[in-house]
């Protein structure tokens, strides 16, 4: 994938938002640094492009500036050490003009304007500022502007300066400039220092960095061949296998030729500057995400929630709430469906809901819950309001309270299994202090759950009514009999009874009295007991439809306690790691 500088300036920028307070500081820092830069460069002249002669003391860096700039600008000497501060020269239309913004921002004050490539009709002493460059014409058919125009050539103070000023500056623009030129002498190219401290921190950023093996003049052709193969290998070492590496020589011009070119070439390609922030942006990217680690598996953190909520529903008594809706459902529906004649006693059973403090009021479908709905009254059977209510729960054993304590920690550790230990630790901590209210919180979601205590099925007020249809007829064949009786007693004439034939002639027959009164026993017996069967399915249906809710009422509490502070900080990772690999793709 390839995305312009502004697209992964942003993806960094969104990376540190992301990674704030998680990442290294010190990584956080740098990264911020290189947004900086790149904002800033931005902002800056784009027709510009700043080359850097960085070296150590005695590499000849001075020599080939003078070179490349075709006249004494530089002080070259032996004495340690030469250069105290940067020196710019500035070709261009305009010189200097253009790139004072530039240079200031670059902080440096020491400048020259080496005004346009040479043309027609320019004075001798133009030709003579110009004759450094002029070398890069021969064989090409390209006027002088195109080479030249928009090039800022900075001669850095040595990097290995006894004087810690001088090193600092070096480094601030070692970090600033477009193109970086490293001139080495062949007695310390193989500088450890240089390598470990200035090289190998740019790895990654081959295309611009050149490495210039200087005074080659003084080796034979077979041992300067021999140094650029091992300047190469040492630079591939470095993560700078692709660096360009050239031998030159500012004494006798060797070299320079192709120097002077790529220069030049990278001048007019104006390319220099965002290649080199997208280095920078691309190599403090993939730090980022390689501390942002490899993304945890979910199936784990899947498992474990299943196993956080099982330990929070034994932790609510959900267990204890789902027999006592069962237990309660049985009471009410035998109390609506059992035999009018003993169904009353039920009445002296206790309410397992009422007691546990998820029912209040009347019984539903008692005669004070006909008449407080009659009078427009609140429905006062269902669960109170959850803001406000608190169960009656008997207290959870210790052992269920440190299970949720251990469920929400082996929770965590599943879900961050893998990530780096900053983004654990808050979500370590974040749970924590979620699970500090966690007693509250799953009482309330207990309270605040419709357990369907008010609810009354339809074949309950079906059986309710045949139950009193067959007291009525046993109610009805008492008062005959009795009758009769007084009849027979007062030795009256007994009026007629119907009878009900039980088989052909000669068969018994059945009074009618006498067969409402066992009708009504034996039928009404019956119903009820079928009705408690009924009643006891009807129970386990509305215990498990309880329990199903009551389960996502503390999954709710789960997700909020837990499960949502740990993915937010997952969620923050992922862009965090996201943005970085956008950044450094």
């Amino acid at each position: 994938m390839s995305i312009d500088l502004a697209d992964r300036t942003a993806a960094l920028e969104a990376a540190l938002l992301a990674g704030d307070g998680r990442l290294d500081a010190t990584l956080v820092a740098e990264a911020r640094d290189v947004v900086g830069r790149a904002r800033e460069r931005a902002g800056l002249s784009a027709d510009h492009t700043v080359v850097a002669l960085a070296g150590a003391t005695g590499s000849g860096k001075s020599s080939v500036f003078n070179a490349l700039a075709g006249g004494e600008l530089a002080t070259v000497g032996v004495q340690r050490p030469t250069t105290s501060h940067a020196l710019a020269a500035v070709w261009g239309p305009g010189g200097v003009g253009p790139a004072g913004a530039l240079l200031d921002w670059l902080e440096v004050s020491r400048r020259h304007e080496m005004g346009s490539p040479l043309a027609s009709g320019d004075t001798a002493e133009q030709d003579a500022r110009q004759g450094g460059l002029r070398g890069l014409l021969r064989g090409t058919g390209r006027r002088p502007a195109e080479l030249t125009s928009g090039l800022v050539l900075l001669d850095l103070p040595d990097h290995d300066s006894v004087v810690t000023e001088h090193r600092v500056r070096a480094e601030r623009l070692v970090e600033r400039a477009d193109l970086l030129v490293w001139v080495v002498d062949p007695q310390k190219y193989a500088d450890a220092a240089l390598h470990e401290r200035y090289l190998r921190p740019l790895a990654g950023h081959a295309s611009v960095v050149v490495l210039v093996l200087n005074q080659i003049d003084r080796l034979s052709p077979a041992d300067a061949e021999a140094c650029l193969a091992d300047l190469r290998r040492l630079a591939a070492q470095d993560g700078l296998a692709d660096a360009r590496v050239l031998g030159v020589s500012a004494r006798t011009g060797q070299g320079m030729d192709t120097l002077r070119g790529l220069l030049a070439d990278a001048a007019a390609r104006r390319r220099a500057a965002n290649d080199r922030l997208a280095a920078d942006e691309r190599a403090v990217a993939r730090r980022i995400a390689d501390a942002c680690g490899n993304p945890p598996p979910e199936r784990a953190a899947q498992r474990a929630r299943d196993g956080l909520v099982d330990a929070l529903e034994a932790a609510a008594g959900v267990p204890t709430v789902v027999a006592a809706v069962r237990g309660s459902a049985v009471r009410d529906a035998r109390a609506a469906t059992g035999w009018p004649v003993t169904r009353w006693l039920g009445r002296f059973r206790p309410d397992p809901l009422r007691r546990i403090g998820l029912r209040s009021g009347p019984a539903p479908g008692s005669r004070a819950a006909r008449t407080a709905k009659a009078l427009g009254g609140a429905d006062t059977t269902g669960p109170p309001r959850a803001d406000l209510a608190r169960t009656s729960l008997p207290t959870v054993p210790a052992a269920l309270r440190a299970g949720a304590q251990t469920a929400v920690r082996d929770y965590v550790d599943a879900a961050t299994r893998g990530v780096p230990d900053a983004w654990a630790l808050v979500a370590r901590r974040r749970a924590g202090e979620g699970a500090a209210d966690l007693a509250d919180a799953l009482d309330r979601a207990v309270a605040g759950t419709e357990l369907e205590a008010s609810r009354r099925p339809a074949w309950w007020r079906v059986v309710g009514v045949l139950q009193w249809l067959v007291l009525a007829a046993l109610v009805t064949g008492l008062v005959w009999l009795a009758v009769l009786w007084l009849f027979a007693y007062l030795r009256l004439p007994e009026p007629p009874t119907p009878v009900l034939a039980l088989g052909g002639t000669g068969a018994p027959e059945l009074p009618w009295p006498t067969l409402l009164v066992l009708g009504g026993v034996v039928v009404g017996v019956l119903l009820a007991l079928v009705a408690r069967a009924a009643a006891g399915i009807g129970g386990r249906r509305r215990a498990t439809r309880a329990r199903r809710r009551l389960r996502a009422s503390i999954s709710q509490v789960a997700d909020a306690v837990v499960r949502l502070p740990v993915g937010e900080e997952l969620e923050a990772l992922a862009r965090c790691r996201a943005g970085a690999l956008v950044a450094a793709s």
